[in-house]
């Protein structure tokens, strides 16, 4: 289905659908957070937990699009993908973060995106416990929590490297050459903070902040964050100015200036991983 297809009323239908599955995730979740949990290992060489609130908010996610949108495919972390007949397919991450969460960080979200053979054409960042929803696409860029709702616009002020904040989740980043890669940027910047999970996207959509660089990410961690920071003026690539929507190594910025010094300085680790 092409983006261009899809009338007022069906982009109305999709959006209720996301917030529907984003409320579904939110119920799901939040008697686990904070609470005595089992948390098992999906990757034993390092660490990688995974919750039955992940599984839980994933196939309540999933429970919701089997209900209003049966035709269209699924991508999720924790159940993989489901095929679909409408050209269109919703990607979820139900706990975007696990390490965050199972810490007591508010940090972690629920990842919603809805795309198409050609890229992301909605998105949602949500953080249950703080209350906070981050919504982008069709026109729509729109964010609600404690303070109300109110519009999301990515800032405009910061063009320089010198000026900007830069966030990431791991200091490593990702391999050798991916963290020297990051370092060249961040050592430019006004400041560099860690530990943000998927928080650091939807605070770029906001104007909080105007940078977030990261590696070694899956489509499911970065589609609904696409969605939001683009509706909301900010740009997304990988780090050699392609498309991002398939995951790897990720610049998420505030605005085309911002993004450009920064791939600028990436330019040279682009040969190597």
């Amino acid at each position: 289905m092409d983006r261009r297809t899809i009338d007022p009323d069906l982009q109305r239908a999709l959006i209720e659908a996301a917030h529907a599955a984003a409320d579904a995730a939110r119920d799901v979740i939040l008697p686990y957070f904070r609470a005595p949990l089992v948390v098992d290992n999906k990757r034993p060489a390092d660490f990688d937990p995974v919750t039955e609130a992940d599984r839980a908010a994933e196939r309540a996610m999933r429970d919701v699009f089997a209900n209003l949108r049966p035709d269209d495919g699924i991508l999720g972390e924790e159940y993989g993908a489901t095929s679909g007949t409408s050209g269109l397919t919703w990607v979820l991450d139900p706990i975007d973060g696990t390490r965050g969460f199972i810490s007591g960080t508010p940090t972690w979200g629920v990842l919603i995106a809805l795309q198409d053979e050609h890229g992301v054409l909605l998105g949602v960042i949500d953080q249950p416990y703080i209350g906070e929803r981050f919504v982008g696409g069709f026109g729509t860029a729109r964010m609600s929590g404690p303070h109300g709702e109110m519009p999301l616009r990515t800032s405009t002020q910061t063009t320089a490297l010198g000026d900007a904040i830069l966030l990431s989740t791991f200091p490593e980043v990702g391999s050798p050459v991916e963290r020297a890669g990051f370092e060249a940027v961040s050592k430019l910047c006004k400041l560099t903070r860690f530990g943000m999970d998927c928080y650091g996207y939807a605070l770029v959509a906001t104007g909080q902040v105007d940078l977030v660089i990261e590696a070694g990410l899956n489509a499911y961690d970065i589609a609904g964050p696409i969605g939001v920071i683009e509706a909301a003026g900010g740009v997304v690539t990988s780090w050699d100015g392609g498309v991002a929507h398939h995951g790897g190594r990720v610049v998420a910025a505030a605005n085309a200036q911002v993004h450009a010094e920064a791939l600028k300085i990436l330019e040279p680790f682009n040969d190597s991983v």
